[in-house]
């Protein structure tokens, strides 16, 4: 697999990239986890309602994920995983869980006790959620994938119902920690860590 740091980049520029990258994975190409951080957007998906977005003062665009609205911007981790699930089992929903799983461990390897709500998709703290996930999939293979809080600033979440759940709280692995925890971090931690649990809960056939 590769990790590809794409560092702060245009959410149109990445959806182009991803697309690039999934056509190569359908011809035989590796598998590739994009981790980078967008410039502010909101991101609606293709079933989500738009009217969850409460005040439109950053762009919004509607996309082929899973989910509803979310805001990405700086200090926030994004990764895009490209995976041939055609190849790990052709099952979305285990794919989810084990996102999910990922995000946890992620949290829990700084000391945030991160952890799953029944019906809901993503990751949360006893503070409010910390990670979102949405993915899409093209002939069995991923794109989109999550986004996790480190230093974000998390006032964009204010003029939007987040995944589409009013007054949902939003934490940070900053706040979390009360210390600075840099997208820089997390994306050496999520290098290391996402093939081998990746392989454990998905394994390539």
């Amino acid at each position: 697999m590769v990790v590809l740091d794409a560092g702060l980049i245009d959410y149109r520029e990445a959806l182009t990239l991803q697309e690039r990258l999934v056509l190569e994975v359908q011809k035989g190409g590796a598998e590739t986890l994009l981790l980078l951080e967008h410039h502010p957007v909101y991101t609606i998906g293709a079933g989500g309602d738009s009217g969850n977005v409460l005040d439109p003062v950053i762009e919004a665009h509607r996309v082929n994920r899973g989910g509803d609205v979310t805001y990405h911007g700086p200090g926030q981790l994004v990764g895009y995983p490209i995976l041939d699930l055609g190849r790990r089992g052709r099952d979305l929903h285990r794919y989810l869980r084990f996102l999910e799983q990922f995000l946890v461990e992620l949290c829990g390897s700084l000391g945030v006790a991160g952890f799953t709500v029944p019906g809901k998709t993503g990751v949360w703290t006893s503070r409010g959620k910390i990670a979102a996930i949405g993915v899409g999939v093209r002939r069995w293979v991923s794109m989109h994938g999550f986004s996790l809080n480190a230093t974000a600033d998390l006032s964009p979440f204010g003029s939007i119902n987040p995944c589409g759940m009013p007054e949902c709280r939003i934490t940070s692995l900053t706040l979390e920690c009360r210390q600075e925890i840099t997208v820089k971090e997390l994306k050496a931690l999520a290098g290391e860590r996402f093939e081998a649990l990746l392989e454990s809960h998905l394994p390539h056939s």
